[in-house]
């Protein structure tokens, strides 16, 4: 075997060794793929054709002032805040697929709707709060690349270990009515109807909404949750000036996600001025159209669609 043939082969070999141990630390993640295939790894080789379009919107947070209530939501769950100079990432996915990361490779669901800003376009994150661990929610290639020293992440209970901790200034796990102050503001871990396991097995993990007080303003993350009173709690002599609340993939998991109507409610349970819907338009995790999440919380906000402070992927709101 000549040098060039010989180079060849030990790299081919170096490869699927690599690859081996990766499936051998990974027993959680054969078994998935047993389970699912063959419908699944259809359904995922069908969505490679499928184009990611832009968002109609193209938000600026770089030119957001210092004082003020700042927000955009950048797609499915991900939001971002500014609370008078603090900013903060709520669920980060920006990657193109969410699902199992074998190596370089995703196998999983296809973004309908680009990220609204990359995160080059960002200023820099002060704190990224997680609600849980599912992959749609705690995208590992989006928090990898947020890692930074100047950056704190609160998580639900039991769900750090997917992170590597000691590349972020701090990471706190919150159960529920825990509270951390964490730089200028202070989260609350707010109980909500959901579960937590990232595989199936893994059932011990946590999950949370979230109340966010910042000086002046108060901000209410619901995570992904179905319907529940929970939200009751929130409500006080102070105003909620957001509630960052979930509408779709109701249809057919309604026991684990709520409606529009459903989400409207919980927002006025806990006396939201104004209301974010997200968890829509950017990933087909139900069966239901795509634009009907939106459509039915409109028609359940009534009288007060001006309540609703984001309706499109990649709008602003300024307060």
């Amino acid at each position: 075997m000549n040098h060039s043939k010989l180079h060849r082969h030990s790299r081919l070999a170096n490869k699927r060794a690599r690859i081996s141990g990766q499936l051998k630390h990974a027993p959680e993640t054969i078994r998935f793929l047993r389970r699912a295939a063959p419908a699944f790894l259809r359904s995922v080789a069908k969505e490679y054709k499928r184009e990611t379009v832009a968002a109609l919107h193209q938000p600026q947070p770089k030119l957001w002032p210092e004082r003020g209530l700042h927000v955009a939501w950048l797609g499915h769950s991900t939001v971002l805040l500014k609370l008078d100079g603090f900013t903060i990432l709520t669920d980060p996915v920006f990657s193109t697929r969410i699902g199992l990361n074998l190596g370089p490779l995703t196998v999983g669901i296809k973004r309908l709707v680009e990220a609204a800003a990359s995160m080059r376009e960002l200023p820099h994150v002060d704190l990224v709060l997680l609600s849980h661990a599912h992959m749609d929610h705690f995208d590992l290639p989006s928090l990898r690349q947020l890692e930074n020293r100047r950056t704190r992440v609160i998580t639900a209970y039991r769900t750090s270990d997917l992170l590597r901790v000691r590349r972020y200034a701090h990471v706190h796990e919150l159960r529920w009515n825990e509270t951390i102050q964490a730089g200028g503001v202070q989260v609350r871990a707010l109980e909500v109807t959901h579960w937590g396991a990232r595989m199936r097995s893994d059932v011990f993990r946590g999950y949370n909404g979230y109340v966010i007080e910042a000086g002046r303003y108060r901000i209410v993350f619901g995570g992904d949750t179905a319907y529940t009173d929970s939200f009751k709690q929130v409500r006080s002599s102070r105003k909620v000036d957001l509630a960052i609340m979930p509408i779709g993939a109701y249809d057919p998991w309604i026991r684990v996600h709520c409606n529009p109507e459903q989400a409207w409610k919980m927002a006025n349970f806990a006396g939201a001025e104004y209301v974010l819907p997200v968890h829509h338009q950017t990933f087909q995790l139900g069966r239901e159209p795509r634009f009907e999440p939106i459509e039915r919380i409109l028609n359940a906000a009534g009288r007060a669609p001006e309540r609703l402070c984001i309706q499109e992927i990649g709008e602003e709101f300024h307060l």
